[in-house]
């Protein structure tokens, strides 16, 4: 029987060396193996967030929602009194007196100035001297009227019993009719008469230079000892603008705006003086002549204005905005949305689909693309808005209504608020 088989001694110095170079081999392995792991469970988990961004931030929406829509229109004028009168005068004379300064208060009737009345005075003298001879004619043409009648009464008498000839008669009638004719001549210059001294007294009352109206001077253009020469225009001395708490801003239309603007509607206007302040004002008259000026066709129009506070003028430059429709409480949406169509943001779209290895591997870009991408897209339908409902884009038909060029009305069945109106798609990520 053979003996056992001995093993040859262990040599515990290079068993415990090699268990070292085991271990220290054996920890880079597993740092690495997880670092590995890491950086792939972070970059899935980035490109899973990047593809749901890109999916959320494939269109560019906003919510509809309800609102008031004005439309209004722009025009320019100036501010005017609602009325203004000239005053001038009559007669030409020398300027003795004025009674009233810039931006004084008047009332209708108020003396304003008087010129030299020495002449006029004269002249009514003399005009009452010659009606009183006409009248003093008058008496002598009716006497001799009562003294012919009496004639010719005792002619015809004598006449019946033969004792005069038919001569004798003719001329006591002759002379009865000429008495006649000589009282309703002297009658005639009285009257003449009377009518001049009535002219020179109501001349020597416009010497005296009045108000016609109630309301403040704007414009004093005489002073005392000055010369006033009446031709055929009176001379412009005063200009008076009645009740300046209300006024009337003279505005143009353009021709492209005159069909919409009416009688009633309401204005906001500015003045240069105030520009922090908004006046209000409403339409009282349209005017339905137009005025070409370098071949531009305007209207003119005038806006009832309340100035209460007199911080308006007459002459200032205004710029209003006139209200000629309104809806209140309804959806609106942005005009950008009613020119948006998925057939003009195919390439778009396009390049946000990319598959999990084509994000990891750049790919080659094309300059050229296919004919059927290069062909003209088809215009959108304005009575469409496209909503975007869980990542899907859907036509929605509605009609339209007013529109500012920024918002516009629209109406249909299916709108709600909140719903996700497209506007754009958005652009690729790089």
């Amino acid at each position: 029987m053979n003996p056992p088989t001995v093993p040859p001694p262990l040599d515990l110095a290079a068993a415990i060396r090699s268990e070292g170079m085991t271990h220290r081999l054996r920890v880079p392995l597993i740092l690495g193996a997880v670092t590995c792991l890491l950086g792939a469970g972070g970059w899935y988990w980035w490109w899973r967030v990047h593809q749901a961004r890109t999916r959320a931030s494939a269109y560019i929406t906003e919510p509809l929602k309800r609102g008031d829509l004005n439309l209004s229109i722009t025009a320019t004028g100036n501010l005017a009194p609602t009325t203004e009168v000239t005053v001038g005068s009559e007669l030409s004379g020398t300027t003795l007196e004025v009674y009233v300064e810039f931006n004084d208060r008047v009332t209708k009737g108020k003396p304003l100035a008087k010129l030299d009345t020495s002449r006029l005075t004269q002249q009514t003298e003399s005009s009452r001297a010659a009606l009183n001879s006409a009248q003093a004619m008058v008496g002598q043409a009716e006497a001799t009227v009562r003294e012919s009648s009496a004639t010719l009464k005792r002619q015809q008498e004598l006449s019946g019993l033969s004792l005069i000839p038919d001569a004798d008669l003719e001329t006591a009638v002759a002379t009865a009719d000429r008495a006649q004719a000589s009282l309703q001549s002297a009658k005639a210059l009285v009257g003449e008469a009377a009518a001049q001294v009535r002219i020179n007294e109501n001349d020597l009352t416009k010497a005296i230079i009045k108000s016609p109206i109630d309301g403040i001077v704007l414009t004093r253009s005489l002073e005392p000892g000055q010369t006033v020469a009446a031709s055929f225009t009176a001379p412009q001395l005063f200009v008076i603008a009645e009740k300046l708490e209300r006024m009337k801003l003279e505005i143009s239309i353009a021709e492209a705006d005159i069909g919409r603007v009416s009688r009633g509607q309401t204005a906001v206007f500015t003045v240069d003086a105030w520009p922090d302040r908004n006046y209000s004002a409403v339409v009282s008259v349209v005017s339905f002549g137009s005025v070409v000026k370098d071949n531009v066709v305007t209207y003119e129009a005038d806006l009832e204005v309340s100035n209460d506070d007199l911080s308006l003028r007459p002459g200032m430059t205004a710029t209003a905005d006139i209200l000629v429709a309104a809806a209140t409480n309804v959806f609106l949406v942005p005009t950008a949305a009613l020119r948006f169509h998925p057939a003009t943001n195919q390439g778009v779209r396009a390049a946000t689909k990319k598959s999990f290895v084509q994000s990891l591997i750049p790919m080659p870009t094309r300059n050229s693309r296919r004919p059927a991408e290069s062909a003209s897209p088809e215009k959108p339908e304005r009575s469409h808005l496209w909503i975007l409902r869980e990542g899907q884009i859907e036509s929605m038909p509605v009609q339209l209504g007013l529109t500012d060029g920024r918002s516009s009305e629209v109406s249909g069945e299916g709108l709600s608020e909140g719903l996700q109106v497209v506007l754009r798609a958005n652009a690729p990520a790089p």
